[in-house]
């Protein structure tokens, strides 16, 4: 699990089959209609080659996202801390508006690992 866009909100990322990836993403809903309460949005296709990750997410009240970067070790000393791997890259986040326009907003992201119990 990572740290997503707000306090609060994480990305949960699983490789299986050493290069199929699922996993989800949890954040605070943030339109008239679902200000504050919490949202999934799983996977729709992730892939890994080597470090590279990608993944788009399922559309939610008209939001979907779209991640592109690398998973890198980041500081933490063991995977008991924050930080361990980190997730670097591009956060695209897509918006369709009542009239069916969809508008895209980039972030340059840098999510951390939870600590891990062990």
């Amino acid at each position: 699990m990572y740290s997503f866009l707000q306090e609060g909100e994480f990305v949960q990322v699983t490789i299986e089959d050493q290069a199929r990836v699922t996993g989800f993403v949890s954040r605070f809903g943030d339109s008239e209609s679902d200000r504050g309460a919490f949202l999934d949005q799983f996977f729709k296709q992730g892939k890994i080659e080597g470090t590279k990750l990608t993944f788009t997410t399922e559309i939610v009240h008209g939001v979907w996202y779209e991640f592109k970067g690398t998973i890198e070790r980041g500081p933490g000393k063991t995977l008991s801390d924050e930080a361990y791997y980190l997730l670097k890259g591009t956060l695209t986040e897509y918006r369709t508006d009542a009239n069916k326009k969809v508008t895209s907003k980039f972030h340059e992201v840098t999510f951390k690992s939870f600590p891990r119990e062990v």
